[in-house]
């Protein structure tokens, strides 16, 4: 296992990269610790297969280091960083059974085939595996050529990290409840550092310790679920983490506090000025119906099981809001009002204040 650093990480294809668009991403600076299992998240094109492939040797970054421990590795190539990398579309030999398919990286550094058979064994009961051992691949569905691809990650112990680079894509929806619920149990057992990239975030925050969330290149936050959850710092966060996402919704401000829909809000934090774009956020599980509130139309109801999702319209903007099941419903006409301590004030899509920028 390794502790990775990314040092003032940068990447552009273009030759001379002179425009801010120009980097596919942009600064960062990221350690991951020995055994974490860490999630990059966020939309397509955000920069995160780019950053895996810089990390894993398949890239050389246009500026700034990469570390496994106190080793600069920024200009070795994938095979002498001791990487395992497990893809979107399952890598096997069809004609090998299951058997020779997880013993293949073990054969392929000359360890003794008294190892490799424990090896294989072991990593064969973890993945489920044990009575497909003498099957041939080509016979397996898409999630046990997928468990194959896992345990070929799994079996060597010589690897600094196991890089996972949307593992889940192909697989049957019904089935990846099973596949997250596996990777983390696996994560457990043998406590590997382990980086999973995926734009979904249900995939994320099931499978991660600490999660990175990117957007255009850059990482906007790093954090635990919890914490990416309960104080977004950047309504892309916000609004890219949760179902439904954050209300994200223009404001002003009045002496620090925030004004919306003609009515001072009360935030957890307070802005000195009115500088750039001012918005506040606050998640729909925050906002309810209250006898004194800010005038609210509702407009759609949703039933989504447990709760209801209602979208209302305050102040000429979509407020949405979940209704635990038995709340009673306005027909049209409503008040609304946010919890204070969970909504906050943001300039330019930054957190003010309480951690995030100024």
């Amino acid at each position: 296992m390794a502790h990775i650093t990314l040092s003032n990480l940068g990447h552009s294809y273009h030759a001379n990269p002179a425009e801010d668009e120009h980097w596919a991403l942009k600064k960062l600076d990221i350690e991951w610790n020995d055994g974490g299992a860490y999630a990059l998240l966020g939309p397509s094109g955000c920069g995160k297969t780019t950053l895996l492939n810089i990390i894993s040797g398949l890239l050389v970054p246009s500026q700034g280091r990469v570390l496994f421990g106190d080793e600069d590795v920024t200009s070795l190539p994938p095979e002498k960083r001791h990487i395992a990398q497990v893809f979107q579309f399952p890598v096997v030999y069809d004609t090998m059974t299951v058997y020779d398919n997880l013993a293949f990286p073990l054969r392929n550094r000359g360890v003794d085939e008294a190892t490799i058979r424990e090896r294989v064994t072991e990593i064969a009961e973890m993945n489920d595996l044990t009575a497909m051992l003498k099957k041939r691949a080509s016979g397996l569905t898409a999630d046990g050529k997928q468990k194959i691809s896992l345990g070929r990650g799994l079996v060597r112990t010589d690897v600094n990290a196991i890089l996972f680079d949307e593992p889940l894509t192909v697989i049957d929806p019904h089935l990846k409840f099973q596949l997250r619920s596996k990777l983390k149990e696996l994560h457990q057992r043998v406590a590997r550092t382990m980086i999973y990239v995926t734009h979904d975030q249900t995939e994320a925050l099931t499978f991660a310790d600490k999660v990175v969330v990117m957007n255009t290149g850059e990482v906007v936050q790093i954090g635990t679920p919890e914490e990416l959850f309960e104080k977004p710092q950047h309504t892309f966060v916000g609004h890219f983490i949760g179902s439904p996402g954050m209300n994200v919704l223009p404001c002003g401000i009045d002496n620090g506090s925030a004004v919306f829909a003609g009515r001072k809000i009360e935030t957890a934090n307070r802005a000195a000025n009115a500088g750039g774009r001012m918005e506040i956020g606050v998640r729909p599980e925050h906002v309810s119906f209250a006898g004194k509130g800010m005038d609210a139309e509702i407009v759609k109801v949703s039933d989504a099981g447990r709760f209801r999702i209602v979208e209302a319209v305050a102040g000429g903007h979509t407020v949405k809001l979940l209704a635990p099941e038995g709340t009673e419903i306005p027909d049209r006409k409503a008040k609304l009002a946010f919890a204070a301590e969970r909504t906050r004030i943001y300039r330019d899509g930054w957190l003010v204040g309480e951690g995030g920028r100024q």
